[in-house]
């Protein structure tokens, strides 16, 4: 079934996209640029820095978002990123090019790289530049299986609200499995009964302060 969508914009000025049947969007509407930066590239890419080789493994692509801002900070760190992105149901570009991401940040120079991520092939790694290798697969996030993979998860499904099914023990150990001893996943949601999960599949589990409009998130360490 294909939902209706509609590009809004947020408190910060970047824009996302909404879906009335599901009164959900993308990303917080306090901001999906700010949200996208403190929760992913600050608390997550920057945390593991610490290692100039990382691999990351992004549960929703969606708009595309997470993957621009990882390409831009790695190039900026002079970082090794082998980028990896689940999402069950793509955006087509026509939709994606009405976001105004590039614009805003003022980085024109990388639309091309943002239109290749959403139009490159599926399930090969397609070099973004010579240190960013990018990968996209287009699956449930239910038959994701990977063993020791990652050095890092952004875990960026949409909320327990709409899909509980998504922050189960079951998808956390999943998620356990595929990073590498001492690899990190980092998710906008604070929620008790997935603080719990994330505790029960072994995680050691982080609270921080949240992006704009979120008193916490959550960072949990294998």
């Amino acid at each position: 079934m294909v939902l209706e969508k509609e590009t809004v914009k947020t408190s910060d000025g970047s824009s996302t996209i909404f879906v009335p049947e599901l009164d959900e969007t993308y990303h917080s509407t306090h901001g999906a640029l700010q949200e996208s930066l403190h929760v992913f590239i600050s608390e997550g890419l920057k945390y593991k820095s610490d290692s100039n080789h990382l691999s990351v493994l992004e549960i929703g692509f969606g708009t595309g978002l997470n993957a621009l801002l990882t390409f831009m900070e790695a190039r900026k760190q002079n970082m090794v990123v082998k980028y990896t992105t689940i999402e069950a149901f793509p955006l087509e570009w026509k939709m994606v090019e009405t976001l105004n991401y590039t614009h805003l940040m003022n980085m024109q120079s990388c639309e091309i790289t943002f239109k290749k991520m959403h139009t490159c092939d599926w399930d090969v790694f397609n070099e973004l530049s010579p240190s960013f290798a990018f990968r996209k697969k287009e699956m449930n996030l239910q038959d994701v299986c990977f063993e020791n993979e990652f050095d890092l998860i952004y875990f960026d499904a949409f909320s327990p609200r709409t899909q509980p099914e998504l922050w189960t023990e079951e998808i956390f150990t999943s998620m356990y499995r595929s990073l590498k001893a001492g690899g990190v996943l980092v998710t906008y949601c604070a929620k008790g009964t997935v603080k719990r999960a994330l505790k029960s599949v072994g995680f050691t589990l982080q609270s921080i302060p949240g992006p704009p409009g979120k008193r916490e998130m959550s960072r949990a360490i294998k």
